[in-house]
């Protein structure tokens, strides 16, 4: 399938933010939309890529920008110091991503009505804040996401259903972690999944990650499981 495909600027408190957005070529319009967070590195060829398959199966997809100029970082502690940038004002980092889930919705190719978010690592953070933050999205999906939860931002309703795929054995996030995220989604009143794996790590769905002793192994099997799952989710949200 031919695909149409673009940089976007857009700006958010001065700083210049470059995503990506691919979807279907062709005489189609008002297509879902899909919002792409991805992992600490940023919007770098696996974002893009993610991006170009979800347009593959007829999505508007956007991954985002979310450190400004499209940086990425190339090292963990160029990783960690972008993350870090933008993550340490939890209130910040909702504002941001509300500004880009703005630009996506504003796309002629896009149906604001159907749009849903995905993310990965510190973008499935992303998207669970989103989620959080009572975002106008049908769903999210956090893969090997991050479950801590803001403090100090309000806590409107939850208008997102909720889908999160996680390794058992990931140790940035717990399956005790896990379970406190299950509970406040509960008390909220969200429409939620938790999915874990066994014998799965962070990062599952990275095929360059191999650092067991940081936590982070690709699983083609657990990546091949979720993805089964994500595709299903978005069409009960979307389609």
């Amino acid at each position: 399938m031919a695909l149409i495909t673009r940089k976007i600027r857009h700006v958010h408190q001065g700083v210049n933010l470059e995503s990506y957005f691919a979807c279907p070529e062709g005489p189609a319009s008002s297509l879902p939309g899909i919002l792409v967070a991805p992992a600490w590195a940023g919007c770098n060829e696996q974002a893009i890529e993610r991006a170009n398959i979800l347009a593959q199966s007829g999505y508007a997809a956007f991954a985002i920008d979310l450190y400004g100029e499209g940086r990425v970082g190339r090292t963990r502690e160029e990783c960690s110091d972008l993350m870090s940038g933008v993550a340490s004002d939890r209130g910040f980092l909702l504002d941001r991503l509300l500004s880009t889930l703005e630009t996506l919705s504003h796309q002629p190719e896009v149906d604001a009505s159907r749009i849903a978010a995905i993310g990965y690592c510190f973008g499935g953070l992303c998207v669970l804040d989103l989620a959080r933050g009572g975002a106008s999205l049908r769903g999210v999906v956090s893969l090997h996401g991050i479950f801590s939860p803001p403090t100090g931002t309000p806590t409107p309703p939850i208008k997102a259903k909720i889908l999160v795929l996680h390794g058992f054995e990931d140790p940035m996030a717990t399956p005790e972690q896990g379970l406190a995220l299950g509970r406040e989604l509960t008390d909220r009143g969200a429409d939620w999944q938790l999915h874990f794996y066994g014998s799965t790590l962070h990062a599952f769905t990275n095929p360059e990650a191999n650092d067991r002793d940081f936590g982070t192994v690709y699983n083609p099997l657990t990546d091949a499981r979720s993805w089964r799952l994500t595709q299903d989710f978005l069409i009960e949200v979307l389609k």
